[in-house]
């Protein structure tokens, strides 16, 4: 990505090469990736860094702005925050403010980020457990034992599931929502705490029991 620079001001942003017209001078697409960068910036052609983008699951994101760098010899782009999403539950509205109903006359609620988690969390619990059904329908229709070792990790998903869903309804502001949603690494770069949310028990042992 490229901007056009005249007079110290970004005329037009660039994103794939095109051919141009500069001061009456009309220059082929080929200048973008055959001309040096010092020949770029002679005719007022300066590459472009992109501004680092936001996490989009946990912030709403400003439109990208851009400006000269100090040196002179690139743009920059800039992306601020514009705001959080919103961690509860939000009654949907119109533009004047009024109620948004569904077919039943019931308020729309936009799920916040909360529910959505633990929405998240249920259905890792539900396919964990769900595994092993047949063994719970043995169990009733056959009078067979489940096997102990799929009731211990049976039980550990639901004790995994609830510190998880606690965790959650804990975060009373961003901040400690993203941090249970994010891996700590040591400095080797290697894992050293997975994120609160994915902390769920190891089912290597019990796969054999799989349907």
């Amino acid at each position: 990505m490229w901007a056009y620079v005249k007079d110290n001001k970004i005329q037009e942003l660039i994103r794939f090469p095109k051919a141009m017209v500069i001061d009456g001078v009309k220059h082929p697409r080929q200048i973008f990736t055959s001309w040096t960068a010092a020949e770029k910036k002679a005719i007022g052609i300066l590459p472009v860094t992109p501004g680092t983008k936001l996490d989009d699951r946990y912030y709403i994101s400003n439109n990208e702005t851009y400006a000269i760098a100090s040196d002179g010899n690139s743009v920059v782009g800039t992306i601020t925050k514009a705001k959080n999403k919103s961690l509860t539950d939000t009654n949907a509205v119109n533009e004047d403010g009024s109620k948004v109903l569904d077919e039943k006359g019931n308020q729309v609620v936009i799920p916040g980020l909360r529910t959505i988690a633990k929405q998240k969390a249920d259905t890792t619990a539900y396919s964990m457990l769900s595994r092993f059904s047949w063994l719970v329908e043995r169990k009733i229709t056959a009078d067979v034992a489940i096997p102990s070792e799929v009731t211990t990790f049976m039980a550990s998903v639901r004790t995994a599931h609830k510190s998880i869903c606690d965790a959650i309804d804990a975060c009373n502001s961003m901040s400690k929502f993203v941090a249970i949603h994010t891996d700590e690494y040591n400095e080797d770069g290697s894992l050293k705490t997975i994120a609160k949310v994915n902390d769920w028990p190891d089912d290597y042992d019990i796969k054999s029991y799989y349907r």
